[in-house]
């Protein structure tokens, strides 16, 4: 053993010290009465939040100069399986200033975003400088892992590619990054060639995945069926777009679990939004729902964003943007949710905190916070194939330690008091300040 993490709050309530070595837990052993925490009252109350909106300046990711971790005494903290981040766009990250969407909708983030890097604006030191900032939010709110979608298209195809990898390699054993190519719409046909030789190059230069859009192509089956192959070839995994639409025609879903089945496709694959789904009734849902289950693809709910991008052509009873959330998970489906943009065009808020997200799908869907919580956790570490924390023997010592009481006050309040544990070293801490003046 070569760490020790002492005096943790595990969510079932035992107070535990947890050993580490060579990244892994090694025992987790309850600590006995008199430590002095049994009991202890935590701090649930309301106050003004004083911390900083400059993320970096008050709450530090570690690099050469962290702190000893050897052992770390979190006093009674709550210590949960580090969150986990399956669908972001690093690459289009905090660029909501420089890249305004007067219109608000999907359609019109997509106009904005081409018509910035056609003017120039989407610069390599630019896009380097955002998505390092990104990364930072998300290691300083306990995230270990995250997938980025990275636009693949055009003149410069491996552009935002070159820039995300570049920002990743400033993280090295703090945040682990796969990386998936969104390839431009279309793909198919003679319009398509462009592209295909885009997401050609991206493969070239190293990505984990083949993504893209097929509701936005002209042949939608048609841009499944390259990806597949693509991947196939690559031995890359599959990671689409589908369905970010209310307009219950367009159910993709269907025919990218039907393709994933009948290729006999061996590699990960998962499915963003999912929108769609969640306007079918419910026989539908139940059958798209055990297809997918049968086709083993794991469904990305995107909360953030499609509360924001989704609905505003209802004046009245306006849904909700959300997949079919009950329905997948009760035919097995492993649904892992995730913030998707982050203060840019298709999304001008967002905390890059997984809290955030689990706190909405309580609201917005209905969830337990404890079910929420894993959504956003160890069923994305399954999701994206990184072994899941339970605390166990062998288990990754991938953890965040938070000042709460519980599951459910952490969601609550998303309090700032954290440490963040990437294979057992200490790579994040944030600490709250916050006064009442009567």
């Amino acid at each position: 053993m070569d760490q020790m993490i002492r005096n943790a709050r595990l969510s079932d309530g035992r107070l535990v010290n947890i050993g580490v070595a060579d990244g892994l837990i090694t025992e987790v052993t309850d600590v006995g009465p008199g430590s002095g925490l049994d009991g202890r009252v935590f701090n649930d109350s309301v106050s003004n939040d004083s911390v900083s909106d400059n993320y970096v300046s008050n709450e530090s990711v570690s690099g050469d100069g962290a702190p000893d971790s050897s052992s770390v005494n979190l006093d009674g903290w709550l210590v949960l399986p580090a969150p986990a981040e399956p669908h972001a766009h690093l690459d289009k990250a905090i660029s909501a200033e420089m890249v305004p969407n007067p219109a608000g909708d999907l359609m019109g983030a997509i106009h904005a975003w081409a018509s910035a890097g056609r003017d120039g604006l989407l610069t390599h030191e630019n896009t380097v400088a955002r998505a390092t900032a990104a990364m930072e939010r998300l290691v300083v709110h306990g995230v270990t892992a995250v997938r980025t979608q990275v636009d693949v298209m055009g003149a410069r195809p491996v552009a935002a590619l070159r820039a995300v990898k570049e920002a990743a390699a400033g993280f090295d054993g703090v945040l682990d990054v796969q990386t998936v190519a969104l390839v431009g719409s279309p793909m198919t046909g003679a319009d398509g060639s462009e592209n295909r030789a885009a997401l050609a190059a991206a493969l070239a230069e190293g990505v984990d995945h083949v993504g893209g859009c097929p509701p936005l192509d002209p042949d939608g089956p048609g841009l499944i069926a390259l990806a597949i192959e693509a991947a196939t070839e690559a031995g890359a995994g599959l990671d689409l777009h589908v369905d970010e639409t209310l307009d219950p025609n367009i159910l993709t879903l269907r025919d990218y679990a039907r393709q994933i089945l009948e290729s006999g496709f061996a590699g990960s694959r998962s499915a963003g939004h999912c929108v769609s789904l969640g306007m079918q009734p419910a026989a539908t849902q139940a059958e798209i729902s055990a297809l997918v289950a049968e086709a083993q693809i794991a469904v990305f709910p995107l909360p953030q964003t499609n509360l924001f991008l989704q609905g505003r052509d209802h004046g009245t009873a306006t849904p909700r943007g959300l997949t079919a959330l009950h329905a997948l998970v009760d035919h097995g489906v492993v649904v892992a949710a995730g913030a998707d943009n982050v203060q840019d065009p298709f999304n001008l808020v967002g905390r890059s905190d997984p809290l955030e997200t689990a706190a909405l799908l309580v609201m917005a869907g209905h969830q337990l916070p404890e079910q929420a919580y894993d959504m956003v956790s160890n069923n994305v570490r399954r999701a994206i194939g990184l072994p899941e924390v339970r605390f166990q023997p062998g288990d990754p010592a991938d953890l965040l330690a938070i000042d709460a009481p519980s599951i459910r006050a952490a969601l609550a309040d998303a309090p700032m008091s954290r440490r963040v544990f990437h294979g057992g070293r200490l790579v994040a801490s944030a600490d709250q300040q916050t006064s009442v003046h009567r």
